[in-house]
C-alpha cells in the first residue's frame, strides 16, 4: 500500500516525457509539473501521498486515478474511487487543506 502511494506520488509530480509521446505528436504538461512540484516545496499544496492515505480512510473504495489541477485560483485534487458496488464516483479536495469541495457518484463515507 505505501509502496503504492509513493509511486503515485512521484508519478503525478515527476513523471517525465517519454519519447513515444514526442513523436506521437501528444503534448507533455513539463509546465504543470513545475507548477505542482513548485506548489509543494512552497507548501501550498499537501503531499498527494497525505491525501490518498486519507481518502481511502475516509471514504470506501480504492483510488483508481488522481489529478492535480487549478480550480478558481486554487490547487484541487481530484480522486476517482472504486466502492465494491464497483460504481465509480470522484471527489475534489483543496490540495492545501484537504477539505471536500465536491463529490459526485455513489460517495459512501467509512462508519
Amino acid at each position: 500500500m505505501r509502496r503504492a502511494l509513493l509511486l503515485l506520488s512521484l508519478l503525478l509530480l515527476a513523471s517525465p516525457a517519454r519519447a513515444d509521446d514526442r513523436r506521437e505528436g501528444r503534448s507533455v504538461d513539463r509546465r504543470g509539473h513545475e507548477r505542482a512540484r513548485a506548489a509543494l516545496a512552497a507548501g501550498e499544496i499537501r503531499p498527494l501521498a497525505d491525501l490518498l492515505a486519507e481518502v481511502e480512510r475516509r471514504w470506501i473504495g480504492r483510488v483508481i486515478e488522481t489529478e492535480l489541477e487549478r480550480e478558481d485560483e486554487r490547487w484541487v485534487y481530484e480522486f476517482k474511487l472504486l466502492p465494491p458496488s464497483g460504481r465509480v464516483f470522484e471527489l475534489k479536495l483543496d490540495a492545501a487543506t484537504g477539505a471536500l469541495l465536491r463529490s459526485r457518484g455513489p460517495v459512501q463515507e467509512r462508519p
